[in-house]
């Protein structure tokens, strides 16, 4: 039974699915407002920096996302709402600008592991490799 005084009348339906709708965009602004204004290369590093005449610039990699959803009256009782969002920023550095007089030279920043593992996984295959072509020279003779 739908009229326009029972809970369940249809024309109820676009004002609760409007009203999770508003509430999910006014979550996603906030949400964009608050990460958006700190993904930035100074959350990462500092501000450029000028000391003894060189000049420091940093550089980094600062991304942002988001999502959202909404929802509305649903079911047998025509009752509920709904909303939702959430968000997420990265901010990774990766080098920095050196400018000293008047050239600009990027220097980038080495992931530390990349610089030691690299080198003992070389190291041990170098090792372990004449090792192992004896051991198949075994086998096959």
């Amino acid at each position: 039974m739908t009229g326009p005084g029972n809970e369940t009348s249809p024309a109820r339906l676009p004002d609760a699915g409007a009203s999770a709708a508003h509430a999910s965009i006014t979550l996603l602004e906030r949400l964009a407002d608050k990460l958006g204004g700190r993904a930035a290369v100074t959350a990462v590093y500092g501000e450029p920096v000028t000391a003894d005449g060189v000049t420091v610039i940093p550089v980094a990699k600062v991304a942002f996302g988001f999502g959202g959803g909404a929802g509305r009256e649903a079911g047998a009782a025509k009752n509920g709402d709904g909303g939702g969002g959430g968000g997420g920023v990265e901010a990774r550095p990766l080098g920095y600008i050196e400018i000293r007089d008047g050239t600009a030279t990027y220097r980038p920043i080495r992931d530390p592991w990349f610089d030691v593992v690299l080198p003992l996984a070389a190291l041990a295959v170098g090792g372990a490799l004449p090792k192992i072509i004896r051991s198949l020279r075994r086998r096959r003779g």
